[in-house]
């Protein structure tokens, strides 16, 4: 008895390739890990390697009263210290990576892979089988997972305010590089020749600037590790008291509310544990400036400059705590008592640092705090206008069952080489297709309605990066490609491009007709493709937008092996002949009856950013003299 093949489409045929291809981390490398961990000295620790320089200046703004202050204080650094960068991020929050990669959209595309939460619906069951899609789990689903998976897909406000808190703690980093610590005039100088070096090795790859920088950063931690030895010794070794916790009680006993607002001058010794997700080697720091103002206490205000508290750091941390235990419950799946311990811990622990900052927000705090809402405000005018431009075309999309009619209809020719349309849409014919056959009524011999989609993990593998489907009958030669990509990953050149798309289109058409051949008549064919599940763990597939089959099914009979290689011949003939890349220029405007504020903020706001954000054309590095813009207007 011959056993049928299943039909699949053009991504298992690429998945079983790369089957073998490890994960990030499979393998432990210690040469490579040293590598990376020396760069990191350079790339990451500079951050909170250089707290010092502002903590204690922040901490005592009026100098210090009473020299137990400074056990209070460098108690409340060290627990802050083991409490926020090693518990929290080193034992709980560096598990939650996102294949290696972290921070605030890190964690919200790994809960995106779990629960549909994105507002553009694109989701395709395929994209759940790329190789680097799925991640280990636990096998035993419980009752709050799919009640809270329920909740957040069935949920527009969850949505919203899932993507509103990761585009805010994002600003919120940016907007706290824009605060720096006021320091002298002399420090400005030496500053501006560093940063003009480290722009300049910037563009050469991380690895360089780490290698350039870390040298550097090391001298400055073993010159400070020993001088740090050398202060405690001499000056008191008792400082060493400051372990106890007691001290910070004794700390908050003595100044009252001065010790609470001291809170915003402290949490700055955390500063960079976003980046690094742990950094314990400043420790010494923190014991040698004690250890110094403990017996010199009038030097504090010449120690270190003076700084202005950033209220940024906090609400990350926040932001995070808030994703994680949405982690926790959603993938994780663990104990609920310790979910709940692990968010009113450090949610607590947050608030009281939170509550400490506000209260100096209006002397400099409010700075980073509208820069990065700002940000954020961008970030949400673009958004929301591109949700709703996508919403659009789906709402106006030429069903693909109609393209034949719309062929003849419009007595479109055929003409010599490749074309490419692009949209954003993963399903359907887009609109400007429709406008494209109105005006010139023209399509090329090998069309491609072309969609570039980033799935919500770092990196795709070249191998699984295109997946196509027959759109119309064979004859026409017309496919729909989507490209997915990692939001990690870069787009490859045109020429480039097109060249690995050619060749994997080759292969879809072969592939194409060995499955049609094996098809019995009486099959069903407008079916969506079976999706096949990961061997390697449980993955929690989107629901697919359901695609359209091609009806059009050829026997073997018909398309012989030479037929196929007469095809795959064609594509290279029509290759070589040239590339036209259609692109749909889209003007967005708000409709007649939108608010005033909607008027706004589409046909002002938005369209300030396209003017002055890159064009597709230009992020594909598209050959101007192959490019076709089709102008069309859409009223949202």
């Amino acid at each position: 008895m011959t056993k049928r093949l299943e039909h699949q489409d053009s991504l298992f045929g690429d998945a079983e390739k790369v089957s073998n291809i490890t994960g990030h981390g499979s393998k432990e490398n210690w040469t490579q890990v040293l590598h990376l961990a020396f760069q990191s000295i350079g790339i990451i620790y500079g951050d909170v390697g250089t707290s010092p320089l502002y903590v204690y200046s922040s901490t005592f703004p009026n100098g210090i009263k009473n020299k137990d202050d400074l056990l209070g204080v460098l108690s409340l650094i060290l627990y802050t210290l083991i409490l926020i960068p090693m518990i929290k991020y080193v034992f709980i929050v560096l598990y939650a990576d996102d294949s290696g990669d972290g921070g605030t959209f890190a964690l919200y595309s790994l809960i995106s892979r779990y629960a549909k939460i994105r507002l553009i619906p694109n989701q395709q069951v395929e994209d759940s089988m790329v190789s680097n899609y799925s991640i280990e789990s636990p096998s035993l689903p419980l009752r709050r997972t799919q009640w809270l998976k329920n909740k957040l897909e069935s949920s527009k406000a969850a949505k919203i305010g899932l993507f509103t808190i990761t585009i805010l703690g994002t600003s919120m980093v940016m907007g706290d590089g824009t605060l720096t610590p006021a320091i002298s005039a002399q420090v400005v100088w030496i500053s501006v020749p560093i940063l003009f070096m480290l722009f300049s090795v910037q563009r050469f790859g991380t690895d360089k600037v780490g290698y350039s920088f870390a040298p550097i950063i090391s001298v400055w931690f073993v010159l400070i590790a020993g001088i740090g030895m050398y202060n405690i010794m001499v000056y008191e070794i008792g400082i060493l008291r400051a372990f106890n916790p007691m001290h910070i009680l004794y700390y908050f006993r003595r100044n009252g509310k001065e010790a609470w607002v001291s809170l915003g001058g402290a949490i700055l010794c955390v500063t960079g544990t976003e980046g690094m997700y742990a950094d314990l080697g400043h420790f010494n720091i923190r014991a040698i400036q004690a250890a110094y103002l403990r017996t010199f206490p009038e030097n504090v205000a010449d120690t270190f400059y003076r700084s202005i508290p950033g209220i940024c750091v906090v609400t990350v941390f926040s932001i995070t705590t808030h994703l994680i235990t949405v982690v926790m419950l959603l993938v994780w799946k663990k104990n609920i008592i310790f979910i709940l311990l692990f968010y009113v811990v450090f949610s607590s622990i947050e608030w009281i640092y939170l509550s400490s900052i506000l209260s100096k927000f209006i002397q400099g705090g409010y700075l980073p705090f509208c820069f990065a809402l700002v940000l954020m405000a961008l970030m949400v005018t673009w958004h929301y206008v591109h949700v709703m431009k996508y919403w659009y075309e789906l709402d106006h999309i030429v069903p693909i069952d109609d393209v034949t009619i719309l062929l003849e209809k419009h007595n479109v020719r055929r003409i010599p080489g490749v074309g490419l349309l692009y949209s954003e849409l993963v399903q359907g014919i887009p609109p400007v297709f429709l406008q494209l056959v109105q005006k010139i009524p023209s399509v090329h011999s090998v069309f491609l309605f072309m969609s570039i989609k980033h799935l919500p993990i770092p990196h795709v593998v070249p191998a699984e990066r295109f997946l196509f489907r027959q759109v119309g009958p064979r004859e026409h030669r017309m496919f729909r490609c989507v490209a997915r990509y990692g939001y990690s990953d870069t787009v490859e050149d045109s020429g480039e491009f097109a060249r690995f798309l050619a060749d994997r289109l080759k292969i879809f058409i072969e592939d194409e007709s060995v499955f049609a051949a094996d098809k019995p008549e009486n099959e069903d064919t407008e079916g969506q493709t079976r999706p096949r599940q990961s061997a390697r763990s449980v993955v929690h597939s989107e629901e697919v937008i359901e695609p359209q089959m091609s009806s059009h099914v050829g026997n073997i009979s018909t398309y012989s092996l030479q037929t196929i290689e007469e095809e795959k011949q064609l594509i290279d003939v029509e290759m070589e002949r040239g590339v036209v890349y259609l692109m749909g220029s889209a003007n967005v405007i708000a409709g007649p009856k939108s608010s005033a504020v909607k008027k706004v903020v589409v046909n002002y706001v938005y369209a300030f950013l396209r003017r002055n954000l890159a064009e597709g054309h230009k992020v594909l590095a598209i050959p101007n003299d192959q490019l076709l813009k089709v102008g069309i207007t859409y009223e949202i």
